[in-house]
């Protein structure tokens, strides 16, 4: 027999939204945005737009007595034309920082995206609804993680108790940057892609520029992350420039300076984190440009491979290894005059050891169970004792 709730609709605005920076107001409802409008507005790039729009670490967080709650939204769903078809997006809810609840949207768009022609095209569906019910009574902080891998347009928002915003719990924000392992890629779920992972254990209020695609020192992402108030920094940089083979070493070294300088115009002293890449084999030594394995795809696999000629290192190709050595120099240099900085070899998140044991399952991304790994491993070197995030976050409530 199906319970009969007294729904109330509340309106969906900035102070219900955590982890976004700008909030679109569209045909159906609201779209969060995880880059301004004023960076998307310089880059006409179809894959940033894409990925910053796939709310990643954006969630819903409000106070309530609601024992059900229904979320209307309008996902867009990809599908890559002869890869197997992709999983639909989860909605992860959490009563007091605790999984009380996941769900899943049917309907929506779809994007058919053709990568033997980098053709796409789109087909518009209807509104769906996540449901979650059996919530404990009483008083609770409720949020609702959206899926990490959709476009996700929040259209209306109905609870069988009235909601508030949730008060500040004291927690420490960190602000994060990176490719699309840090968004999320083949995680299971919005609250287990490694940044999530790592901000529930390290006791931090995640927002999360983690891209894919998309992590290519443009100079309009180290605005938005000047100009984003945090008391945490971690940029991640590497494989994005290796496997779209964007620049030379000549321009790497100046471009990572100038990102670090708009970065600390913004926040002069607060710890600032940079990691290098995690292990990629086919990167490694080899450069990009990255592509499809067109082989395997036809196969009915999705996997890439790498095509530059080792020797090109020699005229300032780019490697993950050479990234590595250059980012540590470039830190080193910089930490005279800046004792906030700090750097983590990627590798010490996931390495060789790793690899063999849970390799990654397209030669670019780790799966389920690695994001676990990173994320725990990343909480216990930035956030645990000697951590260059311990001190930062200790007042943790």
């Amino acid at each position: 027999m199906q319970t009969k709730h007294n729904w109330i609709t509340t309106p969906i605005t900035a102070d219900l939204l955590r982890g976004a920076l700008d909030l679109e107001h569209t045909a159906h409802g609201v779209l969060p945005h995880r880059l301004p409008a004023r960076a998307r507005a310089q880059c006409a790039d179809g894959q940033l737009a894409m990925a910053e729009a796939q709310p990643s670490g954006v969630r819903l967080v409000f106070r309530t007595r609601a024992t059900a709650v229904e979320l209307d939204t309008l996902p867009t769903k990809r599908i890559y034309a002869g890869a197997p078809p992709r999983p639909h997006g989860v909605y992860d809810l959490l009563v007091d920082g605790r999984l009380a609840g996941q769900a899943g949207v049917t309907g929506g768009n779809t994007l058919t995206i053709d990568m033997t022609t980098g053709s796409a095209r789109t087909r518009p569906g209807p509104v769906g609804t996540a449901r979650f019910t059996d919530l404990p009574h009483g008083d609770k902080d409720v949020e609702i993680w959206l899926p990490h891998n959709e476009t996700t347009e929040l259209v209306a928002l109905r609870t069988d108790a009235p909601v508030e915003p949730a008060p500040d719990r004291g927690r420490k924000v960190w602000l994060h940057h990176g490719s699309s392992i840090s968004h999320g890629s083949d995680a299971a779920s919005p609250t287990t892609t490694w940044p999530a992972l790592a901000a529930s254990g390290g006791g931090a209020e995640l927002i999360n520029l983690g891209f894919g695609g998309g992590a290519l020192l443009d100079p309009f992402t180290a605005r938005a992350l000047r100009d984003t108030p945090t008391d945490l920094i971690s940029i991640k940089i590497g494989i994005n420039l290796v496997n779209l083979d964007l620049m030379r070493l000549r321009a790497f070294t100046p471009a990572v300076h100038g990102f670090l300088d708009t970065i600390r115009d913004g926040h002069p002293t607060i710890p600032l984190l940079v990691v290098s890449p995690i292990l990629c084999p086919v990167h490694e030594d080899t450069p990009g440009p990255a592509t499809f394995d067109f082989s395997a795809l036809s196969a009915g696999k999705l996997q890439f491979r790498a095509t530059g000629d080792p020797a090109e290192r020699a005229a300032g190709k780019l490697t993950l290894n050479v990234i590595r050595e250059e980012l540590a120099r470039i830190v080193e240099q910089r930490s005279a005059d800046d004792r906030n900085l700090h750097y983590l070899d990627g590798r010490d998140l996931y390495g060789e050891a790793d690899f063999a044991e849970l390799p990654l399952p397209d030669q670019l991304h780790p799966d389920s169970a690695a994001h676990h790994r990173i994320g725990e491993r990343f909480a216990a070197l930035a956030f645990g004792a000697g951590g260059p995030f311990a001190a930062a976050a200790a007042r943790h409530v």
